[in-house]
């Protein structure tokens, strides 16, 4: 899934949600459950959330939305080997974005 959000130092709760298409409530639900999304808040207790914020919510969303993974699940293939987890999350991202630039070409022969 490609996450369509503006090149900046920190995104709003609601920008976040609407990237992914679901509430802002599953968001902060997935915040107090994955220690690795840890956004900073501002002086209102708003969540601004950072750029590696938002590609950890991406791989949490791949596992959990697309791969069917349970939260338990989620968590324990998070800890086994992140980095793996992580590189192949990147390569499906970036292999879905060529996808789109040759349906794209494709459309406009």
């Amino acid at each position: 899934m490609h996450i369509d959000l503006p090149d900046k130092r920190y995104y709003k709760i609601g920008e976040v949600a609407k990237a992914f298409g679901v509430n802002t409530s599953l968001i902060r639900f997935w915040e107090n459950e994955f220690s690795v999304i840890q956004p900073k808040k501002n002086k209102k207790g708003n969540r601004l959330f950072t750029q590696e914020d938002v590609k950890n919510l991406q791989l949490i969303f791949h596992l959990v939305k697309e791969k069917g993974y349970t939260l338990e699940g989620a968590k324990n293939k998070l800890k086994e080997n992140p980095e793996k987890l992580t590189n192949n999350h990147e390569i499906i991202v970036s292999l879905e974005s060529i996808k789109k630039e040759l349906l794209k070409i494709k459309n406009q022969l």
